[in-house]
């Protein structure tokens, strides 16, 4: 049977995208990477034709919209507003060459549901457009990862955070900050890998120096040796210009390599070289280049595995990972979220055209029920959602709509965050890294916000689940220094 869509016409299979764009370039390469997961793309290059075609039998079957903010002859939020009007139950991404947050205030306020950025990491590109056909997100109109960032880097002392694992991999990033050996960083997407690899930066001795990003996973095959590397004139077709590789550009610095998994193994190899002997050697040059470089990779895989499937270069990977640091997901420590959805706030609350906003204990409760499967990430995303569209002065539970209708549906099915929780045996850990007994304040500790997060921030049965008095509880809450939310 054929999938019958919100406006009651049948979907066939064949998901189809609307590029809003003037650029030729720009439009093949959406559409080919749309092309990647099955998607067809028809496009329109104004506000007029964008209008026009929502009338045409391709317009009728469109799934999702994507619109580039910055063409000349688009007006981004009149046209969303229009699209809106006609067809309230669409979505609309944005695209724009700038990270900026007041244009993703803009964009949502108008109706968008996501915001990219350019250049397009493919990945990105697709996890957003598939997104847009998950029925659970798409009717309750839940807003897909933003690609907006806060830019200023933390401590390790700012990086919110209590739960005994993450705490764990937060001394381990730590130790391996005042050393230049690389580190890899291990992690499910939306953890927060570069938030610790920025904080292995500023407490390095390199921290006067600049930290180079590099998404090794949003670059083409062909151009990753080039973009790491660098090239000469005319080293290969379309070489008119001598480029200066990332690693030259991060000498006396560090070089952050995300998603390092999605590395060619051509360019794994001259990784490996540079790792061993210090030298980059730029496309079409006759000599090396000698560079100190600090390098931290990341992954959201499991590298080991990829090893063995034979996708990842043994040595290379016994070079990067000197000392490894497995971040875990957010589901596992739910305890942190009250504490973390108030830094996150505070966060938000200095960008453009946002303001601070408190947040109630009942829409905190909300927010420890979810499962949370896009991390850290799909967290803040919530949080700048409720903030741009919040009418108050704190975020209450009524703010969470999408979140409130994915929890139901997970209870309907039988199973809750929780209980998902506790079928993954969460636990107090008794022994520190140094194989004596930790502190019994810190394990108390430890059990107290395990247990506030079992019982989703209940404090009377938290209380009474562990055998104590209320005003005891809370004794203990100002003593440990836990937040009485945490």
């Amino acid at each position: 049977m054929p999938q019958l869509r919100e406006d009651g016409m049948a979907h066939n299979g064949t998901p189809m995208l609307m590029l809003i764009d003037d650029e030729p370039a720009q439009r093949r390469l959406v559409s080919a990477l749309a092309a990647r997961s099955g998607w067809r793309t028809i496009f329109a290059s104004d506000d007029e034709s964008a209008i026009a075609t929502l009338g045409t039998q391709d317009g009728m079957r469109l799934d999702a919209v994507l619109l580039d903010q910055w063409s000349p002859e688009i007006r981004p939020a009149e046209l969303i507003e229009q699209i809106r009007a006609r067809r309230p139950a669409l979505p609309i991404l944005v695209l724009t060459a700038h990270n900026n947050v007041l244009d993703a205030v803009e964009a949502m306020r108008a109706g968008a549901c996501d915001y990219l950025s350019k250049p397009i990491a493919p990945e990105r590109l697709l996890a957003a457009l598939d997104a847009t056909l998950d029925d659970a997100h798409n009717r309750a109109g839940e807003l897909r990862p933003l690609s907006e960032k806060m830019s200023a880097p933390l401590a390790f002392e700012e990086i919110v955070g209590s739960a005994p694992q993450y705490l764990a991999a937060l001394a381990i990033a730590a130790k391996a900050a005042r050393a230049r050996i690389p580190v890899l960083i291990e992690g499910e997407s939306g953890v927060g890998k570069e938030v610790i690899a920025r904080a292995i930066h500023a407490a390095s001795p390199r921290f006067r120096s600049r930290m180079v990003t590099v998404n090794c996973g949003a670059i083409p095959a062909n151009l990753v040796e080039s973009e790491l590397f660098g090239h000469e004139r005319g080293a290969f077709t379309g070489a008119f210009d001598r480029q200066v590789g990332k690693f030259t550009d991060a000498d006396q610095g560090t070089i952050f390599l995300d998603e390092v998994s999605e590395m060619p193994l051509e360019a794994q190899v001259k990784l490996l070289r540079v790792l061993q002997d210090g030298e980059v050697q730029p496309l079409g040059a006759r000599q090396p280049i000698h560079v100190d470089v600090r390098v931290i990779a990341a992954t959201n895989k499991v590298l080991a595995d990829e090893v063995e499937a034979g996708r990842f270069r043994e040595d290379l990977y016994y070079r990067l990972n000197v000392m490894h640091v497995a971040v875990p997901p957010l589901r596992d420590r739910i305890g942190d979220i009250p504490a973390l959805a108030r830094h996150l706030l505070g966060r938000l609350s200095s960008q453009p055209g946002l303001r601070s906003l408190g947040i109630t204990s009942e829409a905190l409760t909300l927010l420890m029920q979810h499962s949370w499967p896009g991390n850290v990430r799909q967290l803040q995303n919530a949080l700048f959602r409720a903030s741009v569209l919040c009418d108050g002065d704190a975020l209450t539970p009524q703010d969470f709509p999408q979140i409130a209708a994915q929890i139901s549906a997970r209870q309907a099915g039988g199973m809750t965050a929780v209980e998902m929780g506790r079928d993954q045996s969460v636990g107090v850990t008794l022994f520190g890294n140094n194989g004596h007994m930790r502190p019994l304040s810190d394990i108390e500790a430890d059990v107290i916000r395990l247990a506030i997060g079992h019982y989703r921030g209940r404090m009377t049965e938290v209380a009474r689940r562990l055998g104590i008095g209320r005003s005891t509880l809370y004794r203990k809450l100002t003593e440990l220094g836990i937040d009485s939310a945490a």
